[in-house]
């Protein structure tokens, strides 16, 4: 492991991490480890580049009327972390849209606000319907601004920044362009820098804003590395992930980890509170583990005590994970876990996503590794890949 990996001095968690490190390359895990390790400091790097871009970018969002973002798959879930801090600090509409989505019905479900930026998410920016739908809005409408954020200078989408003025690419440090099958690191980076167009006015408080995030994140990653293996072995086969929606692009994310990372074997289902009553509480069976991401906010967190209460008194899964502030005990039954720390507090529910997601990857890794598959690359028929492979795009004139 490089210098990026987890400061910490907790002697537990260096066994563990020596223990992971000192496997054959046949586990193929080591890309994956290295990626979930170094998010705290690779954090304070992307919140540096962002602050410092923000006055670069200043002549490109000034004025915008609505922010659409896109993506597809975890760049997709990216733009719903993202979404919430921007909607609050910019006080202007903030739509996800997938990729996919624009590449079936052009702009026609885009917010209808002039001028627009649209910002891609692409950890490549060589995913094919990342690079359709940027090329469908530019054809369709010179109001929209484009701005990609991607983890590769030698993209598609970094090497069309270059060419059309109307779109600008921020290109995050090379050690956040994963080379795991996975997004954990590049997913991060990439909502923390659209996060950072909510403090276009102070800069400052932005990287304090990340530095407490990446303080966080190291306890919550000492922590998940020591308890996680043991829960990641019991036979689960099926994974609920509830969040209210400040945080369900982390309950999003993270299914999508356990999913990926078990080759479907570990089934999952993201969902909020409320809305599970609404049918999908049947299928948490008595080998469903329902992994909870707590709000901090007074109400969002009443409701969110209900539920949960609820499940107890049902006796319904086979165990839970509580990842929060302040986590009541009484909701805890034997063998449940419960990740606290009061960072949640401090970063608001807007800025949680990141740290929620942080224990999903976690997770998904320790599951991935109890399957007998590699992390790096848990497909191991072939049938997902790091890049989508190339499909037949449609209604696209600039598309080849």
């Amino acid at each position: 492991m490089d210098n990026l990996e987890l400061k910490t001095e907790s002697a537990d968690l260096q066994t563990e991490i020596l223990r992971l490190q000192t496997l054959s390359d046949e586990h193929g895990h080591v890309a994956t480890l290295r990626e979930i390790l170094q998010q705290p400091a690779t954090w304070l790097i992307t919140a540096k580049q962002a602050s410092a871009l923000l006055v670069d970018l200043k002549h490109f969002t000034d004025g915008v009327a609505a922010v659409i973002l896109t993506g597809s798959g975890s760049s997709e879930y990216a733009g719903d972390c993202s979404r919430p801090m921007l909607q609050r600090r910019l006080a202007i509409t903030v739509q996800v849209t997938g990729s996919g989505t624009i590449l079936t019905d052009g702009i026609d479900l885009l917010a209808p606000e002039r001028p627009a930026l649209m910002i891609s998410f692409a950890r490549s920016g060589d995913s094919p319907e990342s690079v359709a739908a940027l090329l469908k809005v530019s054809e369709a409408d010179t109001a929209v601004r484009q701005l990609v954020i991607t983890c590769n200078a030698n993209g598609q989408l970094a090497a069309k920044a270059k060419m059309d003025a109307n779109v600008h690419a921020v290109v995050l440090d090379d050690r956040t362009n994963d080379r795991s099958l996975v997004m954990t690191s590049s997913f991060t980076n990439m909502v923390l820098t659209a996060m950072s167009l909510g403090w276009s006015a102070n800069p400052s408080e932005f990287i304090s804003f990340a530095e407490q995030l990446s303080q966080t994140a190291e306890r919550l990653l000492d922590d998940a590395f020591q308890r996680l293996p043991k829960i990641a072995r019991l036979p689960f086969h099926r994974a609920f992930y509830l969040a209210d929606a400040s945080a369900f692009g982390a309950a999003r994310e993270s299914a999508l980890k356990m999913t990926e990372m078990t080759a479907g074997r570990v089934m999952t289902t993201s969902e909020t509170y409320l809305g599970l009553r609404h049918g999908p509480m049947s299928a948490i069976d008595p080998n469903t583990l329902v992994v909870c991401f707590l709000s901090s906010e007074p109400v969002r967190r009443a409701y969110e005590i209900d539920l949960i209460s609820e499940l107890n008194a049902k006796k319904l899964g086979l165990r839970k994970i509580l990842v929060g502030a302040n986590i009541p005990q009484d909701l805890l039954n034997d063998g449940d876990l419960a990740f606290e720390d009061n960072g949640f507090v401090a970063a608001g529910d807007d800025g949680c996503s990141l740290l929620h997601v942080l224990i999903g990857q976690v997770l998904a890794f320790y599951r991935c590794m109890h399957e007998g598959l590699k992390p790096d690359a848990p497909s191991a028929t072939g049938v997902i890949s790091r890049v989508v492979q190339k499909f037949r795009l449609h209604g696209i004139s600039t598309a080849g």
